[in-house]
């Protein structure tokens, strides 16, 4: 069957491009969707790295027990990392159930999302424009940027991949509905154009949008997405028309509001903002700007990319003022030409209004800017690239464009490459990212971390004590030194550190835990009681905190109250063996032998090795102890 041509409305005189038929306009989507499985296959051989991935996974026992009503109760009912996104916790939940902690499985499903959402990039553009060929090229450069790296690759930005989608597949179902207000009223029974409300497609993408912002906040943009489409390519922007296409947002807008709000205090109330307000709204601006600017910059040329770009407070007025009045002119000229390009200012408002949220004026986090953020945004500016490019070259023979676009693609995989061995651990990680960048005392902190993990413990001290120089008032650099000079069989050190790091944030839990173990080192079991009973009326559903306040309770043979704070350990983390074995030590103490036995033998079924439930056990059946 041959192809038809479609003509550009805005540019009837523009030579017509080949629209492939119906039946096979799924085939490009599909090959897109194989080739960036291929591209990012290596990652599935990828670690778990150790920032943000313990809260979200590898240290969550919400998480890690599968998918459960229980979870997913907890999932909607609690925040983690400052942050409300049950259907990215559900999402983790179903890879445990599926994978366990195996991280190959888990970065599959992100690969799996993020091809997925290359695909629907396609999808959209070509339903939108009728121009599947530069449709193709759009989605290809944003299935293969080196930007994306880090939302597919990071597990804990799960978040970015599958609000993604859902926000992908809104914007299909709206498109769906605006296409069809276009149509003549006789050929519809119920024109949508009268009446949204009773449009499926309209009620299918507010459904799509409710469960994107489940999965990540920053989707309370989308309704000026929709509007930048009635602008163009819809071109639904007529005299009289566009109250009515405000009004029609209604929903949408509300909900946006509403998780807008919700977040804000969300995470105002668990501290998030807590790195940015010794910032002025002035140094928050400039950073505003320079991150649009670094944004564009990386967009084009890629390099020294990072996990963590550490804030500088200021930048100097000139470097704020260059920026800003770059910005300021691409804004001017884009609208100069919205009559005759109008997917130029579409593109880029695209880019930068859905930066908007995480662009610093409100700074969550101690971030300048992040390559994560660029997401979804980084699709406005490839789109208006690369339809500009189109028109700027109208005259050229099609084999050298053609060229052109597969020779940048080509870059960009193997950049894209490139950067994947950068994340196959978290040590790589962060060498890497103390090379690209200055005073990074986050990586340090991380790279400490890791040396921790594999018992490097005088080497991480160095790391934190690194942090430590570049950033006095870090607390978390002062408790993770603290817990390197406990390992190092330092309590007394470690005590200082500890109570350094609760001067600078003394509403974190962890550090009063760590405290009042140090204290139990020492001997000073009661200051450890008080430090484990107040790190738990500050978070009440740790477990670990339960468990060492069980045993300093048993210490002082407070029975009663350490099975309570032991049932409480297990009750928050079923998985772990040394709780249940401590609970059913304390209950065999307790004359309440059946079930110290079945807690006992509970700790065998999760650590079949574990030598204290082996002893135990025998001795609570009256058997020999085992050898």
């Amino acid at each position: 069957m041959a192809g038809v041509r479609r003509l550009d409305k805005k540019n009837p005189t523009t030579t017509p491009e080949r629209v492939p038929p119906h039946w096979y306009a799924w085939l490009p989507a599909a090959l897109l969707l194989l080739a960036t499985l291929a591209l990012y296959w290596p990652a599935v051989h990828c670690d778990f790295i150790n920032f943000d991935d313990p809260d979200y996974v590898t240290a969550n026992p919400h998480v890690q027990i599968g998918l459960t009503w229980t979870g997913i109760q907890w999932a909607f009912l609690h925040t983690v990392s400052a942050n409300w996104h049950p259907l990215t916790m559900v999402s983790h939940m179903v890879d445990c159930q599926l994978f366990g902690l195996k991280p190959a499985g888990h970065h599959f499903t992100s690969v799996l999302l993020h091809a997925l959402n290359a695909a629907l990039v396609f999808m959209l553009l070509r339903q939108l424009t009728g121009r599947p060929w530069r449709s193709l090229l759009v989605a290809a450069l944003f299935a293969v940027h080196p930007l994306r790296v880090e939302s597919v690759v990071w597990v804990s930005e799960r978040k970015d991949v599958l609000s993604g989608c859902f926000g992908l597949l809104s914007l299909l179902c709206y498109v769906r509905y605006a296409q069809n207000c276009d149509r003549p009223p006789s050929a519809i029974r119920n024109p949508p154009e009268e009446n949204c409300f009773l449009s499926p497609a309209y009620w299918l993408a507010w459904i799509c949008l409710t469960l994107g912002l489940m999965c990540k906040a920053m989707l309370v943009t989308w309704p000026f997405v929709m509007l930048l489409l009635d602008f163009w390519p819809l071109q639904r922007f007529q005299p009289g028309r566009i109250w009515r296409l405000v009004r029609e947002k209604t929903p949408f807008l509300a909900l946006a509001a509403i998780i807008s709000i919700v977040t804000f205090l969300v995470q105002q109330h668990m501290g998030a903002m807590q790195g940015g307000e010794s910032w002025t709204f002035g140094a928050r601006l400039g950073n505003a700007l320079l991150a649009y600017a670094r944004y564009l910059e990386k967009m084009f040329w890629p390099a020294k990319l990072a996990i963590f770009y550490p804030h500088p407070g200021a930048w100097s007025l000139v470097t704020v003022l260059v920026a800003g009045g770059c910005l300021l002119g691409l804004t001017a000229l884009f609208f100069a030409l919205r009559r005759r390009q109008p997917v130029l200012l579409m593109g880029w408002l695209w880019f930068v209004g859905i930066l908007v949220p995480v662009i610093g004026l409100v700074q969550v986090g101690s971030q300048a800017m992040a390559d994560r953020y660029t997401y979804l945004p980084s699709i406005g500016i490839l789109l208006l690239t690369v339809w500009g490019a189109a028109e700027l070259t109208l005259r050229w023979p099609g084999t050298v464009k053609w060229a052109a676009g597969i020779v940048t693609v080509g870059v960009c995989l193997v950049l894209t490459r490139q950067q994947l061995g950068w994340w196959r651990d978290s040590q790589t990680l962060y060498q890497h990212a103390l090379t690209v960048t200055d005073d990074n005392y986050i990586a340090h902190n991380l790279l400490g971390l890791d040396l921790m993990d594999h018992d490097y413990f005088t080497t991480a001290a160095d790391q934190f004590q690194t942090a430590l120089r570049l950033k006095p008032d870090f607390a978390f650099a002062h408790n993770n030194l603290g817990n390197a000079l406990y390992k190092q069989d330092q309590p007394g050190a470690a005590i200082v550190e500890y109570q350094a790091a609760l001067h600078l944030a003394p509403a974190y839990a962890p550090i009063h835990r760590n405290l009042g173990i140090a204290f139990f080192k020492l001997g000073q079991v009661d200051d450890a009681i008080a430090q484990y009973q107040t790190a738990i009326q500050l978070q009440p559903d740790d477990a670990k905190a339960h468990y060492v306040l069980g045993i300093a309770l048993g210490r002082t043979d407070q029975l009663d109250q350490a099975i309570h704070e032991f049932r409480e350990s297990v009750r928050l983390n079923p998985t772990d063996p040394l709780a249940h074995n401590n609970l059913g030590n304390d209950l065999a103490k307790n004359g309440q032998m059946e079930e110290a036995i079945r807690e006992f033998r509970a700790a065998l079924r999760l650590d079949p090795a574990c030598e204290p439930a082996k002893k135990n056990l025998a001795q609570a059946l009256g058997q020999p102890l085992p050898p």
